[in-house]
This record gives C-alpha cells, sequence and structure tokens, in this order.
C-alpha cells in the first residue's frame, strides 16, 4: 500500500477543503427553522460548515449519517468494532485585530489564517484526508473507522449528547484537538455564574450605567468597558487623572472618553485560552481593579467590585479563594473569569476552572462557598466535566506516541496532562492526539490564528498511520 503517494496526490485538494471551510463563519448563532420545518439547532453558519463537510465526504464515497442537525459522522469500513474520531467544526467569536479577515483562509508566508484553522477545521480535515488517502491506496479496514462532527463543542457539548443517543458511541479513538505527542489526561472542568441582585440607585451620585466584557466563558477576554454618569461635572475630570494615574502605575491600556453625558472607560488586555490563563491577561480584571478605586452610589455594587478584586482579581490560580489545588500528574488548578454581565438590576461573572485530577466539584464548592456567603452572593452552577487519565504505559498512548516519534523523530517529548476540555471526555475510551506540535506557539482562541501549511501535511501523515494501526484487528487498548 503506497500511503505516501496518495498523502502528496491530496495536498492540493487538502490545503483548498480548508480555506472553503476557514471561509464559512460557524461560531455559534440563535436556532434557525427552515420553511420547511427543518431545525439547525446552532445557527446558519454551523450548519454550512456541517453541510460542506457531509457534501464532500459523500463526493469522495464515504458514507455520512445527520443526528437532526445535531452532529454527524463519515464513515469509511466495517467491522464489529468502531474507530471514533472526533473533532468538531464550531470555532469561537473573532474578536479584532486580526491582520486578515478572520473567515478569509487567506494563505501567506506558508500559513493558512482564519478562525478554526488549529481548532478545529484544521485537524478534524487532516484526519478526513487520512481517511481518504488510505481509502485511495485501497486500504480495506476491518474495523469502521468513523469521523464523528461536532457542532457545539466550544460552548454546550448538547450537539454530542444528542449524537450519541441516536447513532451510538464508538468503541475507542481519539480527538484531533489537543498536543502532541499525546494528552494522557485532561484536567476537569466546571463552571459558575457568581452573582449578586443589586438593591435601586439613588438618583444622585455616581452611577454605573454600563458593563462588559469578554466573548466567551472559556477565553481570556481581551477588552472590557464600563459606562459612568454622574451629575456632577468635576467628577469626570476626577475619574480621569485616576485613569492616567492607573496606567502609569501599571502600564495597562486604559482609556476614557465622554460618550453623551455619560463617561466611558475601556480596558484592553491579551486574550489566551481559559485554559491557561496566565498567557493572557484579563480586561476583565484591569477594569474590575480600576472600579475598586470609585465609589459608586449603589453600595452592593461597591461590594460586588470589593469581592472582585480581592478574590477573583488577577490570580489565574485561585489562590485568593483557597483554590490552589496541584497534583503531580496534572500541576495546579487553573481560574478565569471570561464574562461579565450587568443590566442596572443584578451583576454577575462567569467563572471557568480546569481542576486537577486528584480533585473533585465538592471540593470546589467547598472552597469557594466561604467567600461567596461572606459576600452575600449567589452562585449558579453549571456543570462539572471530570477529569480523564490514561497510564502512560497504556497500549493506546504507547502506539500513538510511537506513530507520532516515527513520522517526526522528536524522542523527547512525552504524554501530558492539560487543562483543555475536549471531546475526550464526552466519549469512554478516547484521548486527546494532536494536532499542536511542542514548541509551535499555541494561538486557538486568539486573533491570526494560523495552520502552517508545513504541519497540516504532517498532521494527514501522522493521522493517517494512526488511524491504519487502530483499525486493525488485533488492536487493543
Amino acid at each position: 500500500m503506497d500511503l505516501a503517494k496518495h498523502i502528496e496526490e491530496n495536498k492540493s485538494q487538502a490545503v483548498d477543503t480548508l480555506k472553503e471551510l476557514i471561509r464559512i463563519r460557524s461560531d455559534a448563532g440563535d436556532p434557525v427553522t427552515t420553511p420547511s420545518g427543518e431545525v439547525y439547532p446552532f445557527g446558519q453558519g454551523v450548519q454550512d460548515a456541517f453541510a460542506y463537510m457531509l457534501k464532500k465526504a459523500e463526493e469522495y464515497g464515504f458514507e455520512t449519517a445527520n443526528a437532526d442537525n445535531y452532529g454527524g459522522h463519515i464513515d469509511f469500513g466495517s467491522g464489529d468494532k468502531t474507530v471514533g474520531i472526533i473533532g468538531h467544526l464550531d470555532v469561537v467569536p473573532a474578536g479584532d485585530g486580526w491582520d486578515f479577515d478572520a473567515y478569509s483562509g487567506a494563505e501567506s508566508d506558508g500559513y493558512i489564517y482564519g478562525r478554526g484553522t488549529t481548532d478545529d477545521k484544521g485537524p478534524l480535515l487532516a484526519c478526513f484526508f487520512a481517511m481518504k488517502a488510505l481509502k485511495d491506496a485501497g486500504y480495506e479496514p476491518q474495523r469502521r473507522i468513523r469521523l464523528i462532527m461536532g457542532l457545539d463543542e466550544e460552548t454546550n457539548w448538547i450537539g454530542v449528547q444528542h449524537y450519541k443517543e441516536k447513532l451510538g458511541n464508538p468503541d475507542y479513538g481519539f480527538t484531533p484537538d489537543g498536543d502532541f505527542p499525546i494528552l494522557n489526561g485532561e484536567k476537569g472542568m466546571i463552571g459558575f455564574d457568581i452573582a449578586k441582585k443589586l438593591s435601586p440607585s439613588p438618583k444622585e451620585g455616581l452611577l454605573l450605567s454600563k458593563l462588559s466584557g469578554g466573548t466567551a466563558t472559556n477565553m481570556v477576554p481581551e477588552h472590557a468597558r464600563a459606562v459612568v454618569r454622574s451629575n456632577d461635572p468635576e467628577a469626570y475630570d476626577h475619574i480621569k487623572d485616576l485613569v492616567e494615574e492607573y496606567r502609569n502605575e501599571t502600564g495597562y491600556k486604559v482609556k476614557t472618553k465622554g460618550v453623551g453625558k455619560a463617561l466611558e472607560i475601556t480596558a484592553e488586555g491579551v486574550a489566551a485560552h481559559g485554559a491557561a490563563p496566565q498567557d493572557g491577561l484579563n480586561a476583565i480584571s484591569i477594569l474590575f481593579a480600576f472600579l475598586g478605586k470609585l465609589t459608586f452610589v449603589n453600595d452592593d455594587l461597591n461590594v460586588f467590585i470589593d469581592f472582585y478584586n480581592k478574590c477573583v482579581g488577577f490570580n489565574v490560580y485561585g489562590k485568593n479563594m483557597n483554590l490552589d489545588f496541584h497534583d503531580e500528574e496534572s500541576g495546579k488548578l487553573s481560574f478565569n473569569n471570561g464574562l461579565v454581565n450587568y443590566d442596572g438590576e443584578s451583576i454577575s461573572v462567569n467563572i471557568n476552572i480546569r481542576y486537577p485530577i486528584s480533585a473533585n466539584a465538592d471540593k470546589i464548592y467547598g472552597a469557594v462557598m466561604p467567600f461567596i456567603d461572606k459576600y452575600d452572593l449567589g452562585v449558579v452552577k453549571q456543570g462539572d466535566m471530570k477529569p480523564i487519565y490514561f497510564d502512560t504505559n497504556s497500549n493506546v498512548i504507547r502506539t500513538l506516541v510511537g506513530v507520532y516519534r516515527d513520522k517526526t523523530g522528536d524522542m523527547e517529548s512525552q504524554p501530558i496532562v492539560v487543562g483543555g476540555g475536549t471531546y475526550a471526555k464526552a466519549f469512554d475510551n478516547v484521548v486527546a492526539y494532536g494536532g499542536l506540535f511542542p514548541g509551535d506557539p499555541d494561538i486557538m482562541h486568539q486573533k491570526n490564528e494560523k495552520l502552517e501549511i508545513k504541519r497540516y501535511y504532517q498532521m494527514i501523515e501522522i493521522y493517517a498511520d494512526a488511524i491504519y494501526k487502530m483499525s486493525q484487528p488485533d488492536f487493543e487498548l
């Protein structure tokens, strides 16, 4: 079987297909109902990306299945066991500040730019073209190879649950949504809102009219904005002076601008994946630290700002809320506030925590609740994804790491445990395998997301060999 020949023959198609898929803006949207009554649960853009992949697969002679537009799969071969490859077609919002249009699929200096190039359209397509190369080479797998396409991995995972109920589970497999050489474990992930109801504000004094920040729970927010209002003409001059002092003291990017009879205060941070908040700079925390220098007429608001600065702030490991858990296998807990919401009647922040494999939800809430109670706040729980862990000596880890080493010559990199939550948590016996290579910058969820074409080809080679080995009749976990 001359697999290398068929991988080479498919390279131009692989690049063109990735560009076309990137041009489909597939961040989550409101459900759409067509005139015929068909429902697109995650919006038109996500549906368009899904329909594109189903059509492309059928053009290449693969069998496909659609679980009511909540997800679907592409099948190759048959057998009594199914090897699952689980990726996703939805992406996080692009945000601003890109050098190229985020949905252009632009090619420059050996890279393809666009939201989803690395998370997860590029790796998913690498697996797809690995399957195509195997098929073109005449391979007849004795176990079914199934590329499962998730549609709401970046949001609520409703789709993958519906998919499993409708079309079942693979026996084992991998998701191309992590790191090479392999992720043998993932921290647990828990999210919750911390909220406070606000008493009505008096008419006189400094008021907070608007407050916003962040675009997704699993991102370090790059921008935050507050609008304050006062009937004292000298109040704005004082706030502007404080902003200048704050900016000079900290180096943070904070600005003011008149907006009608109000004053706008904006903060700019550095975006990063919510699983690694230490790689970013939280714009909401920058803004709250400044707002703590002001005294608003609403005492409840002042209490919440004080809570945020003392208990959340810039501490990305949760130490200020007694959440500094860690273990040898998975390292430290990570702590990120991705969103702030304010409507004048209540204020809340969304906390996203990735906890070590030795911790659990009871330990998290046991540490958090004393602080919540002290400030008379409320908690809205949003679910718990428990950690997963594979022994490094297991056959699946040794096999996949072996493929990676054979194709790259990298004998040094070792299996790792990360804070990211992938679809490995949604299926039994699934591990995250690529597509980020050791030493390459991780720009998932950031502006100017890009994929090096050379790496894209390398992924296809790795995944083709991995799929081949995992679909052998004698393969065992």
